[in-house]
């Protein structure tokens, strides 16, 4: 019988490449998103399903419906996120928490949804952080203090989750050209004007990120990464997307004092 994989925020992006290549890798694979309209035609001999991890109703009825179903569920890709741009003293303390909620809590929702049956199955769990989950950067403050706490959550379950048998992985992209950073919604020129004194360094930073992103990975690219992490033997805890990532986060592994760290990002601003 095929093995069973639930993947979130499946619309585009990685999200999309990791289900039609889930697919190829012989899963039956149960494609989510908020907006099933918005499903890819890729998409359409899968099982799609409409589900907002930031909703716990919606949480439990599609983890609830999938193994009914199916009579199981191996794996879990949570992959459903979105980005935000902002500095703390600009930006609202509400924005915070709603980067939170789509960005960590609904990890956690879904990843303690499926604990039960992944145990079970002695199945996986494999997580989208971000290189922003290891190095914070420049007016990602929201973003990657959400992603920080899912590398400290997911480091922290690993462990306990192995002694019952289930395997758990961060999988860390760096850019990726996909519609991720057009869903931040940033209009450049009302942005930089609402940063008031911060409007240069932010100017500056991105000027560096669209850079950056003129030579990233693909979707399909990024993806292949989710699919070692589902289907290699004995997966590390922490993979990374591609040299560039990798060399990325090794600058803060290394990093005792925060030196390094701190001026790699300044220069950015």
């Amino acid at each position: 019988m095929s093995p069973v994989v639930l993947i979130t925020g499946t619309s585009s992006g990685i999200g999309l490449a990791a289900a039609v290549q889930a697919q190829q890798a012989g899963y039956r694979v149960v494609a989510t998103m908020r907006d099933t309209s918005r499903a890819d035609d890729r998409l359409e001999d899968m099982d799609v399903r409409r589900l907002d991890v930031t909703d716990p109703e919606s949480v439990a009825s599609v983890v609830e419906s999938v193994v009914r179903d199916y009579g199981r569920l191996d794996a879990l890709v949570n992959n459903a996120g979105a980005g935000h741009i902002g500095t703390v003293e600009t930006d609202s303390v509400d924005n915070y928490r709603k980067v939170m909620e789509v960005n960590y809590f609904g990890v956690v929702a879904m990843t303690k949804a499926a604990m039960p049956h992944l145990r079970a199955a002695r199945g996986r769990v494999v997580t989208v952080s971000s290189v922003g989950g290891v190095v914070g950067q420049p007016f990602n403050e929201a973003y990657c203090a959400a992603k920080f706490a899912v590398e400290g959550m997911m480091e922290s379950l690993a462990p306990v989750a192995a002694q019952q048998g289930v395997t758990v992985t961060v999988v860390e992209p760096g850019a990726v050209a996909s519609e991720f950073v057009a869903n931040v919604g940033v209009d450049r020129e009302s942005v930089i004007e609402a940063a008031g004194p911060y409007g240069a360094s932010l100017q500056g930073y991105l000027a560096r990120t669209a850079t950056s992103f003129s030579g990233a990975q693909t979707p399909d690219e990024a993806a292949a990464t989710i699919i070692s992490a589902l289907t290699d033997e004995r997966p590390p805890f922490r993979l990374q997307t591609s040299d560039w990532a990798r060399a990325f986060v090794a600058t803060k592994l290394a990093d005792i004092d925060g030196t390094a760290v701190q001026k790699l990002t300044t220069s950015w601003i």
